[in-house]
């Protein structure tokens, strides 16, 4: 079985899965001390468990510590084995030095709890470093080889840190600095109205900052370069309590914007790239998956799907009710589960691979591994153009505590 943590990184495994979809993780993972999957030991999918030899998963770093333990809990139950994982082989794949496990609203030291290092799991793991930069070396690019060399210094925490404010500083052979978020967008996306039709020009191409409300700024800007006139999709939001409806009314909930859902008021053209917020078919259309719109009907969006197995396919979209987890009341949502993509935070782009990227670093990352994903969706730092956006300073703001810190105590390695 193929399964990786993120719906873009599924993807690009032949016949892979997320993680939650193929082992039917809880949701509230982090709520419960002893979590099992949601598996009966009648169903296909347990029969599946049991005759397999081999699970691989990717991009496990980004996963909580629970999900594997309650992986070991099910695989141990539904096998009636007493091994680790019932006696079947775990091959994980995933880098340290990238993103850990989202922790909303929570603290770094609740980053590393949550981390796969801190389970029982870890003191059994087989360790394989690999110190082979693949992209440099399939292309035999030798002006190249430097770039991988400073993402392991910036993922590794070897750069210089200002003990007082957190700053590092940007090595000249990082990239280009810039001064403006405008230079930035002609940078990245060079005559837009020409070549936005080019799938293969614009899923190479993105802009990455670290908070939401800077990406949908630029989406914002961006998307007025494209010609065709734009078409606006307003949800239907409503509580699912209705005795809640007198203490939220619709205009409230419309002036929401929760984390990984779509806005009231969402804007699109024909052209636009577009990225997908929720699983519609595992195979093909995971979270994350990027496509670029070919028709806008009034109820459904027909899209072809520029990444991963299914690239080059047409799809529909339809609207779907969405229930944010992160609210302190339930509502529902009826829109489109997607959003603009010349932009994208950089939790998202983690599994994506562009030529062309540039980093908003005008605000500061505010998580471990968040400037290592960005630097590292690049195989090098000139010849793909790599491009950040600093307003008039070559210093970043690295979490607190400082990427030194947090790189010792998590013992980074690739494996």
């Amino acid at each position: 079985m193929a399964v990786a943590s993120s719906g873009i990184a599924a993807t690009l495994l032949t016949g892979g899965r997320t993680a939650h979809s193929a082992f039917k993780l809880p949701l509230n993972l982090a709520h419960n001390e002893s979590p099992v999957c949601n598996i009966g030991k009648g169903s296909g999918k347990a029969q599946v468990l049991k005759q397999a030899k081999l699970i691989v998963w990717d991009e496990c770093t980004m996963s909580h510590r629970l999900a594997f333990e309650a992986l070991d809990r099910t695989l141990q139950d539904l096998r009636g084995n007493a091994k680790i994982m019932g006696g079947v082989t775990l091959l994980l794949s995933g880098d340290f030095r990238q993103t850990l496990p989202v922790i909303p609203k929570g603290t770094p030291a609740d980053e590393l709890r949550a981390c796969l290092k801190e389970s029982y799991i870890w003191r059994r793991v087989e360790k394989l470093h690999l110190s082979t930069n693949m992209r440099v070396a399939l292309n035999r690019d030798v002006s190249a080889g430097q770039f991988p060399k400073v993402l392991l210094q910036l993922g590794n925490g070897r750069l210089p840190v200002d003990t007082e404010t957190g700053d590092v500083t940007i090595p000249p052979n990082c990239g280009t600095i810039i001064n403006t978020s405008v230079e930035m967008i002609l940078k990245v996306y060079p005559s837009l109205s020409q070549n936005y039709k080019n799938h293969e020009w614009l899923c190479e191409r993105a802009i990455l900052a670290p908070k939401n409300d800077i990406v949908q700024d630029i989406n914002a800007t961006i998307i007025q370069q494209l010609p065709d006139q734009s078409t606006w999709y307003k949800s239907v939001d409503t509580v699912v309590d209705l005795d809640d409806a007198v203490n939220y009314p619709t205009e409230f909930l419309n002036s929401l914007q929760p984390t990984g859902v779509p806005p009231h008021n969402l804007q699109l053209k024909v052209g636009a790239p577009i990225m997908l917020l929720r699983n519609l078919d595992a195979s093909k259309l995971c979270n994350g998956t990027r496509l670029t719109v070919k028709t806008l009907m009034p109820h459904v969006i027909e899209a072809t799907i520029m990444t991963g197995c299914a690239k080059g396919e047409d799809v529909f979209i339809p609207r779907i009710p969405i229930i944010p987890t992160d609210m302190p009341f339930q509502f529902k949502r009826l829109q489109f589960p997607v959003r603009l993509s010349f932009a994208m935070t950089i939790n998202k782009s983690q599994g994506q691979f562009l030529k062309v990227a540039g980093v908003e670093l005008t605000s500061p990352c505010f998580s471990h591994g968040q400037l290592c994903v960005a630097c590292s969706r690049v195989g090098a730092a000139l010849v793909a153009q790599w491009i950040m956006c600093l307003l008039a300073t070559q210093t970043i703001r690295v979490p607190i505590p400082a990427a030194a810190k947090i790189c010792e105590a998590t013992k980074c390695s690739p494996f």
